[in-house]
């Protein structure tokens, strides 16, 4: 909501697409991922049709759920679809991404972090393998992706926690 009203954005497009976003789950390790948001659109707009929501802002909805997602890549048409994407986004920054990142590494049975590099100075982070190259692999990144004035200062904020992190986790490592 706080970016919606940053941005002036059409809250009757915005407030459907961020209930229903994530309506069809998809596992992050399945090989469907990127089609993810893409099925979320596709039920989203058949529940709101069920539910009698007005139709001129089916295909609005539908994009802005579709265009949500990193890992689906498409581009964001309208400032609706900026405002979801951004707001996704920096659900994975700040402190709750910070805890869902560890979260869902310990039950992706991912180790926390490689010993021989842990802030991936000399290698490729590999995400699938340790958590802390998530914040390499993606997290660190989403601060430059944003596409609203709003998401940006915000992701500044949040990506700060990140780093800080990152930089407290180095000064407590055993040399």
């Amino acid at each position: 909501r706080i970016l919606s009203a940053a941005e002036t954005a059409n809250w009757d497009i915005v407030h459907p697409a961020a209930w229903l976003h994530d309506c069809v789950f998809v596992a992050k390790d399945s090989p469907d991922r990127a089609r993810a948001s893409t099925l979320s659109a596709d039920h989203a707009v058949q529940l709101l049709k069920q539910a009698e929501y007005p139709p001129e802002h089916f295909d609005a909805i539908h994009h802005a759920i579709a265009a949500h997602s990193f890992s689906a890549n498409i581009e964001t048409k309208t400032l609706e679809a900026m405002v979801l994407q951004d707001a996704d986004r920096l659900d994975a920054l700040g402190a709750f991404g910070l805890s869902r990142c560890l979260m869902l590494g310990g039950h992706m049975n991912s180790e926390l972090m490689s010993r021989e590099d842990p802030f991936c100075e000399t290698r490729e982070p590999d995400d699938a393998k340790y958590v802390i190259d998530h914040f390499y692999r993606k997290l660190l990144k989403l601060e430059d992706s944003m596409k609203t004035k709003a998401g940006r200062d915000l992701a500044k904020e949040r990506a700060d926690v990140l780093r800080d992190f990152l930089a407290q986790l180095r000064r407590e490592l055993p040399s």
